[in-house]
């Protein structure tokens, strides 16, 4: 007090007094002389204090009785001036503190006196306080006097002194605690006495009490005496008191001074034992009142409630329960039932209100809360308090909604502020309730069936704080709250005032509990944390310390987490029925944001205490908010109805008895389909709805861990608002806003449209915060989604409508944000995308397959820890259900599957590693009947594989790789595909060869791995080919593939196939094994052979229209068995040329006759089949093992079919030639032979090839398929087979080659089985189709290609003949016999059996008609007969002496021959046959008569010489006329042939009749006879008569027969008697026709005679003119005289002629009668005769 201890202040004190008492002194001077002597002395006094003492304030208390004294008694003047001026010193010595104990008693006992005269009652009441508040020297009775006298004020009649009384009296009672809390403080250094603990008794007795303190009791005891109405024991002197202003002063005290109550037992005692009950008393008239059933004209008023007491005893509970509820736990039960009880519906209004208040104060008060819990709920036999504070507070707002206030039942609002209320003194007092008042605003409110309930302008000031020092309430409070401690009749309610503050007490006491909670779970985790540490710490002293506080802690968890749980238990049902009701009728926005935050923190409270239904049913509660109502989701049904049979009746009204009514004031913001398996029409979204939906994405985002099984209802419900909101999925999962694929399309307002984008994102965030999530939390949220999925995938079976795809894009996003524990969740995860992958849905399997792929990527792409590379298991994890896709049908499944490989390969390929298989069996997995567009997928995965990863993959994939890569070819939907998978096993067989070091090294490092593991479980090691080594076993496993494709249905891939497989062997094929090279023909190619040999045989013969599209297909290959031909050749023709080019590698093999025996054997099998195609390319390759390399003519190419001529031996030298070198090669001398081999002469014959017994095989083979081929159908229709012209040309051009080899063992029965083969192979006719590509023109001489090989054959035969032994040489007849056979085709085709053939210049004619079926047109043999006729004539002039041709009477036979072409002549097919006829037997002729005439004694000749005779009489005097165009010329030249052939006559025979038969001379004359008078042919015209007449041949045959007859001697009659008759007879019937013509002409008269009759006299008469020539040349001795008289008996008969009509004849005649001149001379004897004559 430094201020009032200054001297400068003690000196203004000192003059103020001594003022003071001046003017006192003054004052009384006349009226009050005693006063005045006191007030002069008192100034003495006090000069005299200051002058003596040092410490003048001290002093001057001492002396302050002295000093006061004046003042008092002026005071007892009651002269107002004095009184006040007084009373104002007394105030400053009390300010300056200078008053004693015993002055204070002397000043308080003036100013009860002054009281007590009504004198200056203010200034009184100042001093008091002054007195009271300056010091603390009065006490006990003086107090207790002074507190009275301010009560006594306090109840006058003067409004300001009672209020300024009530001011003080309050003040003062502050004033005595507050002196308490001083005193306490200063003994509280003190060691505390013991505490008596026995019950005071006597109300009296506080010795144990300090001063204050005491004093402090002693007030309180008499306020509650005073309250209870009864008489106080130590404010004596009270003579009123009201119980207002009692409880009013009660309550303050327990409100400003707990701490003197909680430390002090005595005041503890007091407020049990009088305060309490005091309330409870107090309470009863609120408790047995009810609103029905009294009225405000009761007989019994004191019953009815008071406002301003109820009020006050509210409030003073109020401060009970929060100040001192550890000391009054029984008391406080009862105070909060009845608290309970107030809140009925039965209550008035006003108590109601009053009571929401208070339990508004708990509400925001936690612990306190809390403490109610562990006192009465947790109790056994206790009354569940906060179960009922709780369920109270629902139920009261339930029957706001359904008890509504007076007036609001109708009120809307949007009506106007005078309507707002039936009461307009409510409207007046509450002028702020509508806010504008206009008819458009819309206020906030609740509104339920019909009842609204206007929410009050809400601003909050103390609720979000524990504590608080005013209640927390809204900004109207005022109007009706535990402040009107003014009001004696309670107020009106505003309207919605109740509603207000019990939402409030709902928000706050949320607010309360879970942050409290929460905020005790955070430390209680983070001390387990830290001890849990300590614990993993080694520390061995104090070990069990900490063990011990480890448990203790833990104790002390557990009754902690008891305590929350049973918090949350009690109250939340009472809360959800409560939030939901007035969730459901809220209109206003910052409302509902409440209300959901509410059930928000209570769903997230509940779940980290694991209280599942709790939890559930907050959720459930949030999820109904979010739908629209009544909206059918039938996992929130389930839930609210087994909520329900848990929840409590509140009321009567069950808790699902809510139902929704208030959604038609709501903004509908969306309309969309509800998601439904029959949607029945659309369902509407509120702007609320779109708030729930927030909430629900909030909690699930921001409290996902506590979620578990409740997942389920968040995702399901968010599904369904996603469907009605037309969200659809897009990549990685996120939902983006779409259209709706059916049904009427999602109308959004632009409110909600502006909002999607953040929903979206939202629920994108959510599922994305999953990473944050432990595992068991992470499994319930891929549960929910994978359950959530099922019912999708159900509701989506049988029908086609868009599908909900929520579940499935949310497990995709989950699973991409936990890539980095993706090993826990994977299998649920995939398991689950597998099923939706096989859903008939469409949609649905497209993006279960969408989902699953993105997934296998990104887990590929991940950095794991560790990588992939170190971890297989996780990798082929990973990869597994891309596998497992594979047994799923759909082919959109398998385009994506496919997909995924393809990205997996270009992003991941080079790391794939195990992996592999898994990859190959994706690909490989594909079937033929999956679609061209998954199989073309498959394959480029496959030519992305081969192009590119084959050195990174293990080589024990390699096999794999074949084995898709083959099954791609064997696929039947793609022809490309097929042909390019064998392309890329050519590439796969080149990388084989390019990496064989190392691919062997490798496969043979993982044999040996899987030997050692086989033995160690006694199996066998079983793989394909198992014996040879494994590289041996990859190649085999290539040409098994390719042998497969090479019979597949396609012939484009046969052939591909084909060609493929043999150039991979033989490029390749030196790097197998030599022992390989069994399986390799054996397994690999014979059973090839087999395979296609029974395939073509089978093979169909109906025609293909075309190959598919509008491609046409050649003639030659449109049949099915046209087609397996081709392959047949193409087989056959590489098995082949391996067996030619790798003799050296086969031959040692040990079976290698029974290999060339099955060769051999398909070989002939394939040319006996019934295609000139196969059975050509066959007897090519037999040359080929024969090694002949054959010259092909141009003209036979087009008959070669391209496919053979695969140059594969140069791709051998380029491949190998290079790498000899390299380890690949089995042995030096092999080696050796490679290099021979693949060098670019042709191979040479090596000796080991020179094994008779294969050339015999190969003899015997040629037989058989000459034989067969050759032989002539038995039965002829058109579907009879005849071998082609190419086939047997090739068929006998293998005969000479093969001759070299077997010609040492070649017998006279090998020679006769050829000749058949011959005979037969030149009879085959051909087709006349083919005809103009085979034959010459018909009037080319040209011999056709077999014609030649088969004269070759025979030369080549000839010549060996030549050359070789005796024994050989008896074969020559065989060949003549042979070559004769042929020239007899000139004349007399062969038949081919019974086949009709026709002439080639017939047949040619028919090709006009394109399409007509083909005829067998006969070759034209004549150039083959007249070359072999040629031969024959050759061969004879080196033969003719040969002992086997004179024997076997080879001549006669040649002459046989030559008498068909000769007699024939003109008949002959071609003219050039008879005329080389004519030639060849000249020449033959001069060489065989004269060995004829040497063998004449031996008779081999014999038989010859008719056969010759015949044959001229059959050529010169031929039954054939010449052709009518003959011209002149031509017959010229013939005639002159016959002259040759009479000369030869003449020369070579005539002379030497001796050593000739009779009988052939004979012949011969009359042959010469019969030519000298010869007719001509009777078609000539008259101007060429005298040409065609063969007056040439006439005159030869004349001349021959006179000079044979006339010029040499007789040696025989009979030689004689021939020549005359022959004169004789020509002479005789040239006279018959001379008469016969005379005769005719002279009947005719001046007709002309017959064409030949003219004819016939006209040679007749050329005869005798020639006749008589060559008598005349004759030598006369040598005519007879009768021939003379014959002679010239013509004359006569010629003379008559002269009168004949024909020029012609005329002209004849004239020749005939010239030569008669010569008669005319006289004979030397007969002059006259003659002249006569």
């Amino acid at each position: 007090m430094s201020g009032t201890s200054s001297p400068e202040a003690v000196k203004k004190l000192l003059e103020n007094m001594q003022g003071d008492l001046r003017g006192l002194s003054l004052e009384c001077r006349k009226k009050f002389p005693p006063v005045k002597e006191a007030a002069e002395s008192g100034i003495i006094k006090v000069k005299t204090i200051a002058a003596r003492n040092t410490d003048i304030l001290a002093a001057l208390k001492e002396n302050s009785s002295e000093v006061v004294q004046p003042f008092l008694m002026g005071c007892g003047t009651k002269e107002p001036k004095i009184t006040q001026l007084c009373l104002a010193a007394i105030q400053r010595l009390m300010s300056h503190e200078v008053v004693s104990e015993a002055a204070a008693g002397n000043i308080i006992n003036m100013l009860w006196q002054l009281m007590e005269n009504s004198l200056e009652e203010l200034k009184l009441l100042q001093t008091v306080l002054v007195l009271l508040t300056t010091n603390t020297v009065v006490h006990d009775e003086a107090l207790s006097k002074a507190i009275v006298l301010c009560f006594r004020l306090h109840f006058t009649k003067d409004n300001i002194t009672n209020n300024t009384a009530a001011a003080t009296v309050r003040q003062v009672v502050t004033v005595v605690f507050e002196r308490v809390v001083a005193e306490d403080e200063r003994y509280k250094d003190t060691v505390d006495q013991p505490v008596a603990v026995q019950g005071n008794s006597n109300r009296r007795s506080v010795s144990t009490l300090k001063p204050c303190a005491k004093d402090a009791y002693m007030l309180f005891q008499d306020l509650c005496q005073l309250v209870n109405a009864d008489a106080p024991y130590w404010l004596v002197g009270m003579t009123e008191m009201t119980r207002t202003f009692g409880l009013e002063l009660l309550e303050s005290v327990l409100n400003d001074f707990p701490q003197v109550f909680l430390q002090h037992q005595e005041f503890s005692f007091l407020l049990k034992e009088r305060v309490c009950p005091l309330v409870i008393k107090l309470f009863s008239p609120n408790i047995k009142f009810r609103q029905g059933s009294s009225t405000s004209s009761s007989p019994a008023p004191v019953e009815k409630p008071y406002f301003p007491i109820c009020m006050r005893l509210l409030r003073v509970v109020s401060v009970l329960i929060k100040q001192f509820y550890s000391l009054l736990v029984t008391e406080c039960e009862i105070f909060l039932s009845l608290l309970v009880k107030f809140l009925d519906a039965d209550k008035p209004q006003w108590l109601r209100a009053v009571a929401v208040e208070s339990i508004h104060r708990l509400c925001v008060q936690p612990q306190l809360l809390r403490s109610f819990c562990q006192s009465y709920d947790m109790k056994q036999h206790s009354t569940k308090v906060f179960r009922d504070i709780v369920n109270a507070l629902g139920s009261f707002i339930q029957s706001l909604f359904l008890v509504p206030s007076t007036g609001n039942t109708s009120v809307m609002p949007n009506q106007t502020g005078g309507n707002a209320s039936g009461n307009t003194g409510s409207a007046q007092t509450n002028p702020g309730v509508l806010g504008m008042g206009g008819g458009a605003t819309v206020l906030p409110a609740f509104e339920y069936r019909g009842t609204w309930i206007p929410i009050l302008n809400v601003t909050v000031q103390g609720s979000a704080k524990a504590t608080y020092g005013t209640i927390a309430c809204l900004s109207c409070f005022h109007f009706f709250s535990l402040e009107m401690l003014d009001k004696v009749e309670p107020p009106t309610i505003p309207e919605g005032y109740a509603m207000s503050v019990a939402f409030h007490c709902l928000l706050d006491l949320v607010r309360g509990i879970t942050t409290m909670i929460e905020g005790e779970l955070g430390e209680a985790e983070t001390v387990s944390q830290s001890t849990t540490e300590t614990t993993s710490l080694p520390a061995q002293s104090s070990e069990q310390q900490d063990l011990q506080s480890v448990s203790d802690q833990t104790e002390k968890e557990l009754v902690s987490r008891a305590v929350w749980e049973e918090m949350v238990n009690a109250c939340w049902c009472g809360l959800l029925a409560a939030l939901s009701l007035l969730l459901d009728a809220s209109t206003d926005e910052a409302a509902t944001e409440n209300i959901l935050k509410a059930e928000l923190t209570m769903a997230a409270l509940c779940g980290r205490l694991g209280l599942v239904t709790s939890r559930d049913a907050f959720i459930t509660a949030i999820c109904k908010g979010s739908l629209p109502p009544h909206y059918a989701l039938t996992v929130l049904n389930n839930t609210t109805a087994a909520l329900s049979s848990k929840s409590y009746s509140i009321q009567g009204q069950n808790v699902q008895m809510i139902s929704p009514s208030s959604e038609s004031h709501q903004q509908v913001v969306a309309v969309g389909q509800p998601l439904a398996l029959q949607p029945q029409g659309t369902v509407m979204l509120t702007s609320k709805n779109i708030q729930c939906m927030r909430t629900l994405l909030n909690l699930a985002h921001c409290h996902g861990a506590v979620l578990g099984t409740s997942w389920q209802l968040v995702l399901a419900t968010l599904q369904h608002l996603v469907w009605i909101l037309g969200l659809k999925p897009g990549v990685g999962g996120a939902l983006k806003p779409g259209r709706a694929v059916e049904g009427p399309s999602t109308v959004l307002t632009t409110a909600v449209m502006t909002d999607l984008p953040v929903i979206s994102n939202i629920l994108s965030r959510l599922f994305e915060s999953s990473q944050y999530l432990d595992d068991v939390s992470l499994h319930h949220l891929i549960n929910a989604l994978c359950s959530l999925s099922l019912e999708a995938m159900d509701m989506a079976y049988g029908n086609n409508k868009e599908p909900s795809l929520f579940a499935v894009a949310k497990l995709l996003e989950t699973g991409l944000v936990n890539m980095h524990r993706i090993e826990i969740l994977w299998r649920p995860l995939t398991g689950h995308l597998l099923e939706v992958c096989q859903h008939p849905n469409s949609r649905m399997r497209e993006w279960g397959a969408e989902a699953l792929t993105s997934l296998i990527k990104a887990g590929l792409t991940f950095s794991h820890d560790p990588p992939l590379s170190q971890n297989q298991r996780l990798q082929l994890l990973l990869l597994n259900p891309l596998k497992e896709l594979s047994n799923i049908s759909h082919p959109d499944i398998r385009i994506k599957q496919l997909e995924c490989v393809l990205q997996i390969l270009q992003s991941q390929g080079d790391s794939l590693g195990p992996g592999w298989p898994l990859v190959l069996g994706v690909m490989g997995a594909i079937r033929s009947d999956q679609g061209e567009s998954l199989i073309r997928t498959a394959f480029q995965c496959l030519q992305l594989v081969v192009t590119d990863f084959l050195p990174t993959m293990p080589c024990t994939c390699l096999q794999i790789v074949v084995e898709v890569a083959g099954s791609f070819g064997l696929h039947n939907q793609e022809l490309n595909i097929s042909l390019t998978s064998i392309g890329l096993l050519w590439n796969i067989s080149d990388y084989f060869f390019q990496r064989g070091e190392i691919i062997e090294k490798e496969l043979n490092k993982e044999e040996a791995v899987l030997q050692k593991q086989a033995e160690e479980k006694g199996v066998m090691l079983n793989r394909p080919f198992h014996p040879a080594p494994p590289f041996d076993c990859l190649w085999l496993c290539l040409y098994a593939k390719l042998g497969e494709l090479c019979v597949d249905p396609r012939p484009a891939v046969r052939k591909s196939a084909g060609q493929t497989l043999f150039s991979t062997i033989g490029a390749h094929g030196t790097l197998l094994q030599h022992s390989t090279w069994h399986t390799v023909i054996w397994k690999v190619l014979f059973h090839l052979l087999d395979r296609v040999r029974e395939s073509s045989t089978t093979a169909d013969k109906e025609k293909i229209e075309s190959g598919g599209g509008n491609i046409l297909i050649h003639h030659s290959r449109d049949t099915a068995e046209k087609q397996w031909a081709e392959t047949w050749v193409l087989t056959l023709a590489g098995v082949a040329r391996i067996f030619n080019t790798r003799r050296y590698l086969l031959q040692p093999l040990g079976d290698f006759s029974q290999a060339w025996d099955v060769l051999l054997d398909h070989i002939q099998s394939a040319a006996l089949s019934k295609n000139n195609e196969v059975s050509l390319a066959a007897l090519k390759s037999f040359q080929e093992i024969l090694q002949i390399v054959s010259p092909v003519r141009d003209s036979e190419k087009p008959d070669t079919p391209p496919a053979i001529n695969v140059s594969v031996p140069v791709v051998v030298g380029t491949t190998t030639a290079t790498s000899l070198g390299r380890s690949f090669m089995r042995t030096d001398s092999i080696g050796e032979r490679i290099g021979r081999y693949n060098g670019s002469e042709p191979p040479v014959i090596t000796d080991e090839i020179e094994d008779l017994n294969l050339w015999w095989a190969a003899w015997n083979s040629w037989y058989r398929i000459g034989s067969e081929s050759t032989r002539p159908p038995i039965t002829c229709d058109k579907l009879t087979f005849i071998p082609s012209q190419p086939f047997l040309t090739a068929l006998i051009q293998i005969f000479p080659a093969l001759y070299q080899h077997i010609k040492t063992g070649f017998s006279m029965d090998d020679l006769q089985k050829l000749g058949v083969i011959l005979h037969g192979a030149v009879s085959v006719p051909i087709s006349s189709d083919a005809s103009p590509f085979i034959l010459p023109s018909y009037t080319e001489a040209v011999l056709t290609s077999l014609q030649e090989a088969v004269l070759t054959a025979l030369d080549v035969l000839q010549k060996a003949i030549c050359v070789g032994s005796e024994s050989m040489q008896i074969m020559y007849p065989a060949i003549f016999d042979q070559l004769l056979a042929f020239v007899e085709f000139s004349c007399k085709p062969p038949q081919y059996g019974q086949l009709e053939t026709k002439h080639i210049a017939n047949a040619k004619y028919n090709q006009i008609q394109l399409f007509a079926p083909a005829e067998w047109v006969a070759l034209n043999y004549v150039p083959f007969a007249e070359r072999s006729l040629e031969v024959v004539v050759d061969l004879y002039q080196k033969t003719a002496c040969h002992k086997a041709v004179v024997t076997e009477k080879v001549l006669q036979n040649i002459i046989k021959t030559l008498r068909i072409p000769l007699s024939l002549k003109y008949s002959c097919p071609s003219e050039s046959t008879w005329k080389l006829a004519v030639s060849s037997l000249l020449k033959v002729l001069s060489i065989g008569l004269p060995v004829a005439r040497q063998h004449a004694s031996s008779g081999k000749f014999d038989s010859m010489w008719p056969e010759l005779a015949n044959t001229f009489e059959d050529f010169l005097f031929t039954k054939s006329t010449p052709p009518d165009n003959l011209s002149i010329q031509e017959f010229q030249k013939n005639e002159s042939i016959d002259v040759e052939v009479v000369q030869l006559i003449s020369t070579e025979i005539l002379p030497y009749a001796n050593f000739i038969p009779k009988e052939f001379v004979g012949q011969i004359m009359t042959m010469l006879n019969k030519g000298s008078i010869h007719s001509q042919s009777s078609s000539f015209t008259e101007a060429e008569i005298d040409i065609r007449m063969r007056e040439e041949f006439s005159k030869v045959c004349f001349e021959t027969l006179l000079q044979f007859s006339f010029s040499n001697k007789v040696t025989t009659p009979q030689e004689g008697y021939i020549s005359r008759m022959a004169l004789s007879v020509l002479l005789k019937r040239s006279q018959d026709v001379l008469h016969r013509y005379i005769e005719d002409e002279r009947l005719s008269g001046k007709c002309p005679l017959p064409r030949q009759q003219v004819t016939e006299i006209i040679f007749v008469l050329k005869a005798v003119s020639t006749l008589i020539d060559s008598l005349k040349k004759t030598q006369p001795e040598n005519v007879d005289a009768n021939t003379w008289a014959q002679v010239i008996a013509l004359y006569p008969t010629l003379v008559e002629c002269i009168t004949c009509s024909s020029s012609e004849v005329c002209s004849a005649l004239k020749e005939a009668l010239v030569p008669f001149k010569d008669f005319m001379h006289p004979p030397a004897s007969k002059d006259r005769q003659c002249y006569t004559l």
